[in-house]
């Protein structure tokens, strides 16, 4: 995933560290530019948690029409998901992206990414967007797959 110039995402900031029993380490070859919104690699230790592909569907199965609020319950489900598993947004290392239509994503990238971060904070795993002739739903407009590694 690679952001437009000027757009609201923001740069990862680089941590030179191991993996902890608390953090995954960022892996970010030194000579290449670093990434907005997204890390090029993750290491962590600790216990596996992943989601399906999530959709964004309330409780009552209704999915919202537009494609942000789609994309924050999205978010929202998989960190109710984590929270099931004992994980937290912080321990995403992570995340596929699903997309029925790529210029949507990218006509919105300021926005997702204040979604973003009003669910995840800033913390960015690795990520790849794929574009996809559809969902399942039909009237889904993304789908995401999670992983993350909890701290033993």
């Amino acid at each position: 995933m690679t952001a437009k110039e000027g757009s609201a995402l923001t740069d990862v900031p680089i941590v030179k560290s191991k993996a902890s029993a608390s953090n995954p380490q960022v892996l970010q070859p030194r000579a290449w530019p670093a990434p907005k919104g997204y890390a090029n690699g993750m290491a962590a230790e600790g216990r596996l948690v992943v989601t399906g592909g999530v959709i964004g569907w309330d409780t009552q199965g209704i999915l919202p029409t537009d494609f942000v609020l789609q994309v924050r319950q999205a978010l929202s489900n998989i960190s109710e998901i984590l929270a099931e598993g004992g994980a937290r947004p912080e321990h995403l290392v992570r995340l596929t992206w699903y997309v029925v239509d790529i210029e949507e994503y990218l006509a919105n990238l300021k926005e997702l990414g204040r979604t973003y971060r009003d669910v995840f904070g800033s913390h960015y795993p690795a990520m790849a967007l794929v574009q996809v002739v559809r969902l399942v739903e039909k009237v889904a407009r993304v789908e995401i797959e999670a992983t993350a590694v909890v701290p033993r």
